[in-house]
């Protein structure tokens, strides 16, 4: 049975996030290091050294490795009250892609692997990328169309492709590439994860893309790699079982974007709700007129059913379950009802909410983006219509 009512640690760790937000981070959201690529790298440095100081780091890494050990649920509330600004999941290092990232090397990695990436992961003196999605034809929705490959060469891998979308490429010391292997007679015997650590000459960032999002240090960056050479024990769990492996790290990195753009959405309804009743139109507060005041009820609504999935799917989770059809689903209904409510919000705040004034212009920006990744809403419905047909 799930039970709603937080424990007393919940409650005290989502107070303490909470207050640190409002007092350390949000001074730094009109910061001119945040720019249109996300916070520069001294900019996150500065953040990190702040929640280290508070006790609050990479919260979702077990305890061994630095971090609280936090179970899904408990993740749930700290994800939340951290995304209230978007830099505050930079700050509690618990933003993506690296959150992922170490989810999944807590769970496959080796010890050897843990030592050299997972360490300095969860400290926050390094930053990763996850090199798994291709421009066309490559892997994109379709990860079956990956383009590339990794052959064998004595006792490791060389590897080649190209890599798009990657985020935080630019300054990032970790990478986890996804690549097709071929045998010895170069037949394709599955995907595969391999670490490697940056900068490597065989790995280069093309370019940095103009995306319509800013909150992911590094940007998202186009990625040659040109024969990358690495070592048998770079193999991130068995060769062959990089699937399997990537849903290990998708399913609860699909949440936890979840859990983070719900407190942004949050956010953004605050202000507007702010704005509604102190701004006057036509004799009365804005938020007495149907119009904005519904559009703000709707909001709460959206909101409230965000949680109620994320923490759902939370459970599911934490009962050792695989989650994957009940973090799709959460993934599209969150999507969707965060940007509603963001995009009320703007609406509501009307030529202000165009201005960066407030954050909600830019976190209207963001969350648009959050429909595409980690599997546009499109392709979560029909994998959902596929099951469905199996009965």
């Amino acid at each position: 049975m799930i039970d709603f009512a937080l424990t007393d640690e919940q409650q005290e760790l989502k107070d303490r996030v909470t207050r640190f937000v409002a007092e350390k981070v949000i001074p730094f959201e009109k910061d001119s290091r945040r720019g249109s690529h996300g916070p520069s790298e001294d900019l996150r440095d500065e953040l990190v050294a702040l929640a280290k100081a508070e006790g609050l780091l990479s919260s979702h890494v077990s305890t061994e490795w630095g971090g609280m050990g936090a179970d899904h649920r408990t993740k749930a509330v700290i994800f939340e009250a951290a995304g209230y600004s978007m830099l505050g999941p930079v700050a509690l290092n618990i933003a993506a892609p690296d959150e992922g990232n170490m989810h999944l090397l807590d769970h496959v990695g080796t010890e050897a692997q843990k030592q050299q990436y997972l360490k300095p992961l969860a400290d926050g003196s390094a930053r990763s990328i996850f090199l798994m999605t291709e421009p066309s034809p490559g892997a994109g929705s379709d990860p079956s169309a990956m383009q590339t490959v990794a052959r064998p060469d004595g006792n490791g891998w060389r590897i080649s492709g190209r890599k798009w979308l990657i985020t935080g490429a630019e300054g990032a010391s970790i990478g986890i590439v996804m690549a097709n292997t071929v045998d010895e007679k170069g037949e394709n015997i599955g995907a595969s994860m391999f670490m490697t650590p940056l900068p490597n000459p065989a790995v280069k960032v093309v370019r940095v893309l103009d995306t319509m999002d800013s909150s992911f240090t590094g940007g998202h960056a186009e990625v040659d790699i040109d024969d990358l050479r690495v070592d048998g024990d770079a193999v991130l769990g068995e060769i062959g079982k990089g699937f399997r492996y990537a849903q290990v790290r998708l399913a609860p990195a699909r949440l936890t974007h979840c859990m983070r753009w719900l407190g942004a959405a949050r956010r953004a309804h605050d202000i507007a709700t702010g704005y509604a009743r102190e701004r006057m139109a036509f004799g009365k507060p804005l938020i007495d007129h149907e119009g904005v005041g519904f559009q703000l009820a709707d909001n709460e609504m959206d909101i409230l059913q965000s949680r109620l999935t994320i923490w759902h799917t939370a459970w599911v989770l934490d009962q050792g379950e695989r989650g994957g059809r009940e973090s799709s689903m959460a993934k599209v209904i969150c999507s969707e009802a965060i940007y509603r409510t963001v995009d009320r919000s703007l609406q509501v705040l009307g030529g202000l909410g165009l201005t960066r004034d407030t954050e909600v212009e830019r976190i209207f920006r963001d969350v648009r983006a959050f429909r595409v990744y980690d599997g546009p809403s499109e392709v979560h419905r029909w994998s959902l219509a596929k099951q469905l047909k199996r009965g």
